[in-house]
């Protein structure tokens, strides 16, 4: 279903922020908006929201393509993100992503057996002074976790289980 005729009002809203020669500007809160459901953006939404703001779907792709909080790939309930930018790997990013992927068993880019988690690594989350770090993307937003330990991740990935019922 089209995001049009599935959300009319967040759509309208959403460009009357805009004057009609800058519409364009709308592509990111809409682009959340497509993203709201399923986790991910997928071709027919990147087309309608192309469609709706007169610009190329290639235009809509590149901005999905550039920023870490756009899919277009379906992914687990929660996106990890590893920062994992040379000031972030100087401070143990890539030790912390490897003992990650040993204890969810799952390589970089991979979802967990139980469809709950990706792990990902970014570039740069800009809190290098704090890593190794990380953002969250789930059903409760995006959320910073900085200073981690895998101690600390691994009962992060337990109470987020437990708050939607997945917990074991």
């Amino acid at each position: 279903m089209s995001l049009a005729k599935k959300y009319p009002k967040e759509v309208k809203q959403i460009l009357s922020k805009y004057p009609p020669e800058g519409k364009r500007s709308a592509v990111m809160p809409l682009l959340f908006l497509a993203q709201r459901e399923e986790g991910y953006i997928n071709k027919p939404a990147m087309q309608e929201i192309a469609d709706i703001l007169d610009i190329t779907e290639t235009d809509v792709a590149a901005i999905v393509g550039f920023y870490t909080l756009y899919h277009d790939k379906k992914a687990g309930k929660y996106r990890m993100q590893v920062c994992t930018d040379l000031p972030c790997a100087l401070r143990g990013a890539d030790k912390f992503m490897d003992d990650l992927c040993d204890n969810l068993d799952v390589k970089v880019g991979e979802t967990t057996e139980d469809g709950f988690l990706t792990l990902e690594g970014v570039m740069c989350l800009a809190a290098c002074d704090r890593a190794p770090m990380f953002q969250t993307q789930g059903p409760d937003g995006i959320k910073y976790h900085e200073n981690m330990t895998i101690d600390k991740t691994l009962e992060l990935v337990r109470t987020l289980k437990n708050a939607i019922g997945q917990g074991s």
